[in-house]
């Protein structure tokens, strides 16, 4: 079988997995490649994502491992059942980084999205021109058809919010509903799309006020990918170079407790949808 030069983000996962499944059980590649028969190459291979195993394979890892965390298994056996449905993403493979297309896989298989933001709206809930504003503030400027470019590929993310099957809970600091990244106007338009927004049975928006003094830091922005079981759970941070993915079981277990945290402190559902009507007239009456 061919070594895949580009494994997807869900197939590196799975790799993640069965190396994860191996050092807990305390065996080195070598030993476990010994007890499969195999070579000691193609274990590197399984867990780096470049080549493929099956569902058999898989449970015959898992047994020489000694896992017996069957939702585990049978939602890894579901990642390899699943490998050749490719997404809506790929029409964008070679136009955009990869980074764009890895956030839009992870939340085309979640099963529940929360994230916080403190200097701007998160991506699943921008309009086009406000997604556009964010775009045209790069640094060095991105060329027009870029910056579309983007823009259109965030709101065709937001299918999977929008199609009401995947529950999302945006905390959103009040920082980022006053940021304004191109004018009052467009703004106050996205101020009226997150309240239209909240009102989906699936969409829950959250305002965190200046005054809690226990919200992340600036540089916390995140979203929590929550996975078909606790132990696929994702977590995906923004930085100056790129996006960030964290699966360690001790960072998911972070940010979980920075979302107890977050759902403590901040406004609740119908709170926070007058809380951002305010907001926008005072917005608009100061620009009257």
């Amino acid at each position: 079988m061919a070594l895949r030069s580009n494994p997807t983000i869900r197939q590196l996962r799975l790799g993640a997995e069965l190396r994860r499944m191996r050092e807990q059980a305390g065996l080195g590649g070598s030993q476990l490649a010994r007890a499969l028969g195999i070579n000691p190459a193609h274990v590197t291979q399984m867990e780096s994502g470049r080549t493929g195993i099956s569902v058999e394979r898989l449970r015959t890892v898992a047994a020489r491992c000694m896992c017996v965390n069957e939702p585990l298994i049978e939602a890894l056996a579901s990642i390899i059942t699943d490998r050749d449905k490719g997404g809506w993403w790929e029409e964008y493979r070679g136009r955009l980084s990869q980074d764009f297309l890895e956030v839009a896989e992870i939340e085309s298989h979640a099963r529940g999205l929360s994230a916080y933001t403190m200097a701007f709206i998160h991506g699943l809930l921008q309009t086009n021109a406000y997604a556009s504003a964010v775009f045209a503030r790069s640094y060095p400027p991105l060329p027009g058809h870029e910056v579309d470019l983007r823009a259109t590929f965030r709101l065709r993310r937001q299918q999977i919010i929008r199609s009401e099957s995947t529950p999302f809970t945006a905390y959103i600091h009040e920082a980022a509903l006053r940021m304004q990244f191109s004018g009052a106007k467009v703004q106050s338009e996205q101020l009226a799309a997150l309240v239209e927004a909240s009102e989906q049975p699936n969409i829950s928006i959250r305002v965190v006020l200046f005054e809690v003094d226990t919200a992340p830091l600036p540089n916390e922005n995140f979203t929590y990918v929550a996975g078909p079981v606790q132990e696929l759970d994702t977590v995906q941070t923004d930085s100056e170079v790129g996006n960030l993915l964290f699966d360690a079981p001790a960072h998911t277990a972070r940010f979980r407790s920075l979302l107890a945290q977050l759902g403590s402190a901040a406004l609740s559902d119908s709170e926070s949808r007058e809380f951002i009507r305010s907001i926008k007239k005072e917005m608009e009456s100061k620009h009257a």
